[in-house]
């Protein structure tokens, strides 16, 4: 593990190419091979030719399980699920039938042909498909696990803390996960891949912000950054630890990610060598439980 995170620290904190191929080097042939028996692809959740799902340990007969749907990252304009083969994100998928969950990965309308709420609105999308149909695949609609990652992190922010969806995000979800995610748009450094998402008129930025919703959920939220995080991020994770605690009193489940980049998270999950996958199995597990006992 020392010789990984050596690995990890030598491709800096700087987000690039550079980094993300040497990320994907490390843990990619420590990935169990995913068993397309069990896979369910492409179902569509909505019209766009984006609006597509995985399903990972679909089974109709036996208990309804919970349901982990993850949203990838990409700055916006890029990213995907993946397909038959790809490393990325079947790891996540597969990783969660492991865990005896229905796992979900869904892609989404992509920046600058689709702005803001386009992402969050593609997931709102993604779960009424889930709450409408997950059943017949061996899921329980009751209990849904949101999780996003960057970008993705930050439609999962917009689904449930923006103004549009945050009541319906209440009723609908079990708990959201949001790791190097995007919150605070007016103090955000508006850099290209945000500005094709979010524009540039900052009279957008305040109601483009999901900060103010997230301070005042109920609903159990995991907050994440990396050690080696890019600084838009580490302040982000800042500025949501202080408006939350400025609201409720106290930090929100929160854990800072030790020897990561930013994308080394996601992509060691279910991999010989994941440290991240426990930590999100726990909180997953513990929020399952109290839905349970409601």
């Amino acid at each position: 593990m020392t010789m990984i995170r050596d690995s990890i620290e030598a491709l800096g904190e700087a987000f690039t190419p550079q980094q993300i191929q040497g990320s994907m080097a490390i843990f990619a042939p420590l990935l169990p091979p995913v068993d397309e028996a069990t896979v369910i692809r492409d179902i569509a959740y909505g019209p766009h030719e984006r609006h597509r799902l995985d399903l990972f340990g679909a089974a109709p007969q036996g208990e309804a399980r919970p349901i982990v749907l993850y949203i990838h990252g990409g700055g916006f304009v890029r990213g995907d699920k993946g397909g038959p083969g790809d490393p990325y994100y079947n790891n996540i998928g597969a990783w969660a039938a492991r865990q005896g969950w229905l796992g979900v990965t869904a892609t989404y309308r992509l920046a600058p042909d689709h702005g803001w709420p386009a992402g969050s609105e593609d997931i709102a999308a993604a779960i009424d498909w889930l709450r409408a149909h997950a059943a017949g695949h061996g899921g329980d609609p009751a209990k849904i696990v949101l999780v996003g990652q960057s970008a993705g992190a930050a439609h999962v922010a917009g689904y449930v803390g923006g103004a549009k969806f945050a009541d319906i995000a209440a009723g609908a979800l079990a708990g959201a996960i949001m790791l190097s995610g995007l919150y605070d748009i007016v103090n955000l450094v508006h850099g290209p891949y945000e500005t094709a998402y979010f524009g540039s008129d900052p009279a957008q930025f305040e109601r483009q912000s999901s900060i103010e919703g997230l301070a005042r959920t109920t609903l159990p939220c995991l907050f994440t950054v990396a050690e080696y995080d890019p600084e838009l991020f580490q302040r982000q994770a800042a500025l949501m630890i202080a408006r939350r605690v400025a609201v409720q009193g106290k930090w929100p489940a929160f854990v800072r990610l030790e020897g990561q980049n930013h994308i080394t998270p996601v992509h060691q999950i279910g991999s010989s060598a994941d440290e991240v996958g426990p930590i999100l199995a726990r909180f997953i597990q513990a929020i399952i439980k109290d839905k349970t006992n409601d």
